[in-house]
């Protein structure tokens, strides 16, 4: 102890007491506490003080900016990865008859195709809409679509679709058309919002008619399944009851292949009662290689801005500078994360090897044939056209 009392009741310190501290004998309680600490900063050294009043806040400024990126680092320590997919091996060739194709995937063929209900739940993306619906329409028997003048996070927006719709001529007599009002909660988490959007659809495909056996196409607009894939799967006897699909996942636009691992796309065989719309995982089954998903496909930087605010993961936007327009233009043309986020997987070496930009692709083999026909108004998804409009 630093000092005691002794026999008399004066004060006694000890001979081991430093020469820094000596003056803290004598003292009385109510002051030896400051005392103890004046010691203690006089036995520190100026670099020392200098290291401590630089680093901790530096330190607590890192965690701050960079936390987010720390913790998605760190993943494979806390989180392990999903039970793998079950691939079915995709076979396509457009001059192999269908019979043939049935038979390659272990199914047999039908003497008529079933019905196809492609169902989505649509926020602004006319573009992919338009691209998403010229690819699927000659295999859909209804096209179903739903709209809310509310986001996912309670942001009030106009209805698109409903001022578009006159560009959509060409599906008006199979489309089912409906609206939901939002209840505008903000602050509630966005998959609330979501999953009662998702509930309602599933009243507007009973609605559209959709009966035990049809086929369900449950997917987000810029998920799109091949034609060639859902024609398969409508005239394929014995076909897995729900089948997730995966999809090419590009960022951007067609120029940026992020993998070939998207999955949450799915095709169901409708059963009344138990069909239920859904955008997660449902089965462990997939198809490869089955079409593209366009993820931030958008021609306007004004439209990036908006969805980075209004989607169910509007939490990433975590600094107001992130909405900048002239850094979402470089981040676009670069093929960076608008977040500045690091990869969502679950292995070191997934993260490592998928750190920094995407790698540019030059290659527009295989695109939906719409996109191609009409390459002059969608060329900002093509390769080498990374410049968006302003408005």
């Amino acid at each position: 102890m630093w000092w005691m009392m002794n026999e008399g009741g004066g004060h006694y310190c000890s001979k081991k007491t430093d020469d820094i501290c000596g003056d803290v004998c004598g003292q009385d309680s109510g002051r030896l506490s400051m005392s103890r600490i004046r010691c203690i900063l006089r036995g520190i050294d100026l670099k020392t003080l200098i290291f401590l009043f630089v680093m901790v806040p530096t330190c607590v400024l890192a965690i701050y900016v960079h936390g987010q990126k720390i913790s998605y680092f760190l993943r494979p320590l806390w989180e392990s990865p999903p039970k793998p997919f079950h691939d079915i091996p995709h076979y396509y060739h457009e001059n192999v008859s269908m019979e043939t194709l049935c038979s390659l995937h272990g199914w047999k063929v039908r003497e008529f195709p079933r019905r196809v209900y492609d169902a989505v739940l649509f926020s602004n993306e006319v573009d992919m809409l338009t691209i998403r619906w010229q690819e699927l329409y000659p295999y859909i028997t209804q096209f179903v679509l739903l709209e809310s003048n509310s986001t996912f996070t309670g942001i009030p927006k106009p209805l698109v679709f409903a001022s578009h719709r006159d560009e959509f001529k060409f599906v008006e007599p199979r489309l089912t058309y409906g609206t939901i009002g939002g209840r505008f909660k903000k602050g509630e988490n966005p998959f609330v919002e979501e999953a009662l959007q998702r509930v309602a659809l599933d009243q507007l495909l009973k609605i559209a008619g959709i009966t035990d056996d049809d086929l369900l196409i449950m997917s987000d607009v810029d998920e799109i399944p091949s034609r060639h894939t859902i024609n398969l799967l409508r005239w394929c006897e014995d076909i897995p009851q729900v089948l997730h699909l995966r999809l090419k996942n590009y960022l951007y636009s067609f120029e940026f292949l992020v993998d070939n691992n998207s999955w949450r796309a799915s095709v169901h065989r409708y059963q009344t009662g138990k069909t239920r719309y859904a955008h997660y995982r449902q089965t462990d089954v997939i198809l490869a290689d089955a079409g593209w998903h366009c993820s931030f496909c958008f021609r306007r930087i004004n439209e990036f801005i908006f969805k980075m605010k209004a989607y169910s993961h509007n939490d990433r936007v975590r600094f107001s500078h992130f909405l900048n327009p002239k850094r979402v233009q470089k981040k676009i043309c670069t093929g960076a994360d608008l977040f500045d986020m690091l990869p969502e997987e679950y292995t070191f070496k997934e993260i490592i090897g998928k750190m920094g930009p995407i790698p540019h692709s030059y290659s527009a083999v295989h695109l939906p044939s719409f996109l191609l026909e009409n390459a002059d108004k969608y060329k900002y998804l093509l390769p080498g056209n990374c410049l968006r409009e302003s408005g």
